[in-house]
């Protein structure tokens, strides 16, 4: 399957039915998946880190990928979440994925154990080999301890070509600018962090994958095509305006503002499973300023 990594793709939230973050809320998730679409996204990402993955039971997971593809019906791409920090496991949730009918799968770098970079391109030879689908690398040192090197993703990328994009959340334009000189047109650079997605575009990215489009779908894929069609002015413009509510995303932990935020739309709960847990009335009030001024055109 060959398929165009370019635009916005959102790290949906998990909703849960409850106060104690019990059953997963169906209702609520395609109500999300709804509001997604509507703004006109390219993609959804379940199952990542937004989704609260490592607090998800396997059949979870397995509900979450089937519900999405039948749910989304082909209007937009599902990009499934199947990282692990077992080589193993991450194969054994692709399976998964390719079984529900989704259109690619995210692998995040393999926290907690600090494989070597040797350690990394096997990993990810291995789960490219055990599958058909595009595959897209997802680097998040500052989640995962460990970061995979721009020389290290030009070596897998060389020996599995179905490692057809990578999420890159290091924070650093300049390693997307380096990502881009050493694979030229080969590899899709997607911004992990929504206040760079205009820098990374500036310098060869395709887009996002985005934690503020949970929220404003529409705000970002409109922000993000402008800078991927090249008209920088008025890109510019609409990204700083998007650059409070992006930082106020992360005002707490994620994803707990941006399911506060939903909550206050009708779109879920604000619940969380733990060890996490819902935002401060501080941090809340934060949230609900910011997302005033910007839909007042205050900021």
């Amino acid at each position: 399957m060959t398929i165009s990594f370019r635009g916005t793709y959102t790290a949906l939230v998990t909703p849960f039915a409850g106060d104690d973050a019990g059953a997963l809320d169906f209702a609520a998730y395609d109500a999300l998946l709804e509001h997604q679409i509507a703004g006109g996204i390219t993609g959804v990402v379940p199952v990542g880190t937004t989704g609260e993955s490592p607090t998800l039971t396997e059949a979870e997971i397995e509900a979450l990928f089937a519900r999405t593809v039948a749910t989304v019906g082909g209007r937009a791409q599902v990009v499934a979440g199947c990282g692990s920090n077992s080589t193993a496991h991450a194969i054994h949730l692709v399976k998964i994925a390719e079984k529900a009918g989704v259109d690619a799968v995210m692998v995040v770098v393999p926290y907690y154990n600090k494989p070597t970079q040797e350690g990394l391109y096997r990993h990810y030879v291995a789960v490219a080999a055990a599958t058909g689908l595009p595959v897209v690398l997802y680097n998040i040192p500052g989640r995962s301890s460990v970061d995979l090197l721009p020389e290290t993703l030009e070596r897998i990328a060389a020996t599995a070509k179905n490692v057809v994009a990578t999420k890159e959340a290091t924070g650093n334009v300049l390693r997307a600018q380096e990502i881009g000189r050493r694979m030229g047109g080969g590899m899709a650079i997607l911004s992990g962090d929504d206040g760079l997605t205009l820098p990374m575009t500036a310098v060869g990215g395709s887009g996002v994958i985005s934690v503020t489009s949970n929220v404003l779908p529409g705000a970002v894929v409109a922000a993000t095509k402008l800078g991927l069609d090249g008209d920088f002015p008025a890109a510019l413009a609409a990204h700083r305006k998007l650059l409070p509510v992006h930082e106020v995303m992360f005002v707490e932990a994620n994803p707990g503002p941006a399911k506060y935020a939903l909550s206050r739309r009708g779109i879920g709960q604000n619940t969380v499973r733990l060890p996490l847990a819902p935002i401060s009335e501080g941090a809340a009030a934060k949230v609900d300023a910011v997302l005033s001024a910007y839909e007042a055109g205050t900021v």
